[in-house]
């Protein structure tokens, strides 16, 4: 926490630092000209003290408003701040009405280094004029000391009581951040508190309806013909047990059966395989590039798409061929399922499955476009990054 509050306080000077410049631009212009105008020393002492508050003000522009900004107090900051007050006794040196600089100084002195050192360095620099009068002006020395004191004492406390209110500032806007952060937790598992249960609820659903009817589906069709010799019946009864098996892994939340026992590309050409016997379409499968495993929520939905896109024809498509092409390439996944049929409607009736590929495939942040073919049919591609 502490490295957070040090990076928030320096934004929080950054964040002030036009307000500082301006004050200080301000403050040193005025004591510039008044130094000029009003001051009685010589007048190549009096340029030589404006020269210095110039120099003051280009050091600050170049590197202290750098260093206020970077909110470390380390050597580079000391020695930014120590050059700043050397100019500053050169000014008062040459023409002591330099002094009322001190309200520029003194805050640039809390912002440069901790408030121990900084109390230190405002006392010495309150100690400048009265240390100069001592050499030119002796009978001023005691009221220049209680002058001193006075102006001392008040920008400390001036400083002092501006940092601690840019400090609880900061305090307080981490506080904010927490408690944003918290509230933001509490709604994320609030969120997968609910998901868990609409999971747990359609996971029922399916074991007592979905799953125990395909089982049913198996025991009549095996009890109508045991050794399965009609194909037509043998391919229902695979139909149904691959269809039970996904129902029981959807139970269980696992990926789909069919990728639990090979690849990717082996569950696809399976399914095209499926859809061949089911349809008497020939159904050819092609993959391109070096096959990978991919993260499990991807090759779900890949195998999901080319499962409904492959029901989308039988359904709709009055096609003699399917093709399915498997894309691997160095940005991700491309899958695409080409008919030649007379293509179908996304937005119609049956569109409902389109609706969720496209729902799946953000998920997994996939784009999915449905178009014609150039002669005819229809081409569905779903490109997933991985």
């Amino acid at each position: 926490m502490e490295p957070e509050r040090s990076l928030r306080q320096g934004e929080a000077h950054a964040g002030y630092l036009f307000w500082w410049d301006a004050y200080f631009g301000l403050v040193a212009a005025a004591v510039a000209v008044a130094t000029v105008v009003i001051d009685d020393h010589l007048l190549w002492r009096r340029w030589l003290a404006v020269a210095a508050i110039a120099a003051i003000a280009m050091l600050h522009v170049t590197v202290g408003r750098r260093q206020i900004r970077r909110n470390a107090d380390d050597r580079a900051a000391l020695a930014v701040l120590l050059t700043y007050l050397l100019f500053y006794v050169v000014a008062v040196a040459a023409a002591p009405f330099a002094t009322w600089l001190l309200f520029a100084v003194i805050p640039l002195i809390f912002q440069l280094t901790d408030v121990r050192a900084g109390i230190v360095l405002a006392i010495l620099a309150n100690l400048v004029t009265p240390a100069v009068n001592l050499v030119e002006e002796p009978h001023a020395v005691p009221t220049d000391l209680l002058i001193a004191v006075i102006t001392g004492a008040a920008s400390i406390w001036v400083s002092f009581w501006t940092m601690r209110v840019i400090r609880q500032n900061v305090e307080r806007g981490i506080l904010i951040d927490e408690l944003e952060a918290s509230r933001a937790e509490v709604a994320r598992l609030s969120h997968d508190a609910g998901i868990s249960a609409e999971r747990a609820r359609l996971a029922s659903e399916i074991h007592d309806t979905l799953a125990q009817g395909f089982t049913s589906i198996v025991t009549l069709l095996q009890a109508y013909d045991p050794e399965l010799r009609d194909a037509r019946l043998a391919l229902a009864v695979r139909t149904a047990k691959e269809n039970l098996a996904e129902a029981r892994a959807l139970v269980a939340a696992l990926s789909p059966a069919a990728l639990a026992s090979g690849s990717l590309p082996d569950a696809v050409r399976r399914r095209a395989a499926y859809f061949s016997q089911e349809t008497g379409v020939t159904a050819t499968v092609r993959v391109i590039g070096a096959p990978r495993e991919l993260p499990t929520p991807v090759e779900v939905v890949l195998l999901r798409a080319a499962q409904e896109a492959l029901t989308n024809v039988r359904r709709h498509a009055h096609a003699t061929e399917a093709q399915v092409v498997l894309a691997y390439d160095d940005r991700g996944v491309r899958l695409v399922v080409r008919d030649d049929g007379r293509g179908f409607a996304s937005d119609g009736p049956d569109g409902f499955g389109l609706a969720g590929m496209r729902s799946h495939a953000e998920q997994v942040h996939g784009i999915l476009t449905v178009h014609g073919g150039p002669a005819g049919g229809t081409i569905v591609e779903l490109e997933v990054p991985a």
